[in-house]
């Protein structure tokens, strides 16, 4: 359990921000899932997130940056740190075909930004859930699109408290993948360059893509999105349906039966529920396929022996 101590010297830091002790992280997470976090910081600027990841280091407490929590599962005994929000970072503009944003804004925010400046190329990310911190580090995509496709740059802090603008080619962005993990850099904001396009047109592509959206995918539940990567050369949902295992379910927690790549809590579901299906899944496609499926959810607050078992 954290300090008073260091909560306090937290709170020093926040002068617009806020801090909640003990939060529970099925309040921050779309699969509605997760027991409390020690404490819970939600930065108003970007100096006040730089203070207190600084502070953090400092005093060696553990740390997890968290958007809006739509590719998360939090175990059921919560987080034993702190966690940051960067829901309180969520500043767009547009100059030009040009697009700034802050890491905690909605990606559905941005694309409505975009349409209001009658800018095309962004449609593709209207429905995802996510925000642009989590769409730059994941490289998240949909639709054919892909944010490598229109970044400029993003704005990172480096674990040596450094702010830098790295040029997309420095970003190392493929599927589900960038530098961003792998050097433990927190994104602050990005650039986006998209095209000149007739309002009407980006709007309908935004409504057919949210219809498609809503035929395939089981939205009426919760749940953190695909659920595992795209193994080379197959589909994950169709893997696990030749498996036999639409429909397969563990508690609250089932392998939706609209879409066999979405695992979702159909009501009051536990982490360790959902973990254990996940596990399941990988064993039997293993056992019948011989693929490996990779989960495409971040796990929270678990060990690597609960993960990998």
């Amino acid at each position: 359990m954290i300090q008073q101590e260091f909560c306090h010297k937290i709170k020093e830091k926040l002068t617009a921000g806020t801090l909640l002790e003990q939060e529970p992280m099925s309040r921050h997470t779309s699969f509605r899932i997760g027991g409390p976090a020690d404490i819970f910081v939600q930065p108003a600027t970007v100096e006040e997130l730089w203070d207190v990841l600084c502070l953090a280091r400092e005093e060696k407490v553990p740390f997890f940056i968290v958007g809006n929590g739509s590719n998360l599962l939090v175990s059921d005994e919560g987080f034993r740190g702190m966690i940051l929000h960067t829901g309180g970072l969520r500043d767009i503009s547009a100059e030009g075909d040009v697009i700034y944003a802050q890491a905690g804004a909605l990606l559905s925010s941005v694309a409505r930004s975009a349409l209001e400046h009658g800018l095309t190329g962004m449609e593709f990310a209207a429905g995802i859930p996510g925000t642009l911190g989590g769409a730059v580090c994941m490289n998240a995509g949909a639709y054919g699109g892909e944010m490598k496709d229109i970044l400029v740059d993003a704005e990172v802090l480096t674990r040596e408290g450094e702010r830098l603008v790295l040029p997309v080619e420095e970003l190392d962005l493929s599927y589900r993948h960038s530098v961003i993990f792998e050097k433990d850099y927190v994104v602050l904001a990005a650039h986006i360059r998209l095209s000149r396009g007739d309002k009407t047109q980006i709007r309908d592509k935004m409504n057919e893509l949210a219809g498609a959206r809503k035929a395939k995918q089981p939205l009426d539940y919760p749940s953190a999105g695909s659920t595992f990567k795209r193994p080379e050369g197959y589909f994950a949902g169709k893997l696990i349906q030749d498996a036999g295992l639409k429909g397969y379910t563990v508690g609250g927690a089932q392998v939706s039966e609209k879409h066999s790549g979405f695992v979702i809590n159909r009501g009051n579901a536990t982490a360790e529920e959902v973990l254990f299906l996940i596990r399941q899944v990988r064993k039997k496609v293993k056992q019948q396929f011989g693929v490996e499926m990779e989960p495409e959810v971040r796990m929270l607050g678990f060990t690597d022996t609960e993960v990998k078992k």
